[in-house]
């Protein structure tokens, strides 16, 4: 049994909706108390009231180092401290290589990488204060393990939050912050679903469990890292996509049966 995280403050960055709002759905559903972040009002006060337990929202832009530095002290203001940092805002606009505007490319980064980097940045000292510090990073497959076309700018700035991961890790353990990461492979929301249903069926017969994800899925995998339990872990990912990336090929996938 895994000691309860009743009363702790969590900060869900891009709560509002997909991945990030079943990881807010999660955490409340097991006792803490949670402040979800999104670029979307209406949006992000509808997911507030949808959720269960003591969720609230602000509108922030994590790509913006100033918004960073209010939403953790709005954090500090409305839960009294940060314990966890769930850094997932993120987005995976669609873009050839060939095709790619440097605004396209700045988009992607200012949003999954730096924006990643600037809220663990402006939570440091709460996170600090609360002597059991967690951050969790929402990563992906695409990038650090497997490649997708259209996604170049998406798979580097996924791969890239591991690589601020392992560093930050070893700089943060001395204050007893633990950093670490899930990756999820293909998660039923509303952007997957914008892909089309030949995607999303084309990716569920790759999957050896043979269904997509929920987002409870990914929520519980971000829950463990936070627990006591897992105090003793950091600079590590949990890898979370139904066994996705482990055939070799569809004859793989065939021979299984």
């Amino acid at each position: 049994m895994f000691t309860s995280i009743a009363g702790r403050a969590v900060v869900v960055t891009g709560g509002t909706r997909g991945i990030g709002k079943g990881i807010a759905s999660v955490f409340a559903r097991n006792g803490a108390r949670v402040l979800i972040t999104g670029r979307d009002s209406q949006t992000g006060l509808a997911a507030a009231d949808e959720l269960p337990g003591e969720v609230t929202f602000l509108k922030a832009d994590t790509a913006n180092r100033e918004e960073c530095r209010r939403m953790a002290g709005i954090a500090e203001e409305r839960l009294g401290g940060v314990d966890v940092l769930c850094a997932n805002a993120g987005i995976f606009p669609d873009s050839r290589l060939e095709d790619m505007s440097e605004d396209d490319l700045d988009l992607v980064l200012d949003t999954n990488l730096k924006g990643t980097i600037l809220a663990v940045q402006a939570c440091l000292p709460a996170l600090r204060r609360s002597g059991r510090g967690r951050v969790i990073l929402t990563s992906s497959i695409t990038g650090p393990i497997t490649g997708f076309p259209g996604w170049t700018h998406y798979g580097a700035s996924k791969a890239g939050q591991l690589g601020f991961m392992r560093t930050a890790a070893i700089e943060l353990a001395s204050s007893g912050i633990t950093v670490n990461a899930v990756l999820p492979g293909n998660i039923a929301t509303e952007g997957l679903a914008s892909l089309g249903e030949d995607y999303a069926a084309g990716m569920t017969a790759a999957i050896p469990l043979g269904r997509l994800g929920s987002v409870d899925d990914i929520g519980y995998a971000a829950l463990f890292f936070a627990t006591d339990e897992a105090a003793y872990i950091s600079g590590q990912t949990i890898v979370v996509d139904g066994g996705q990336v482990l055939p070799e090929s569809p004859e793989a996938m065939a021979a299984a049966g």
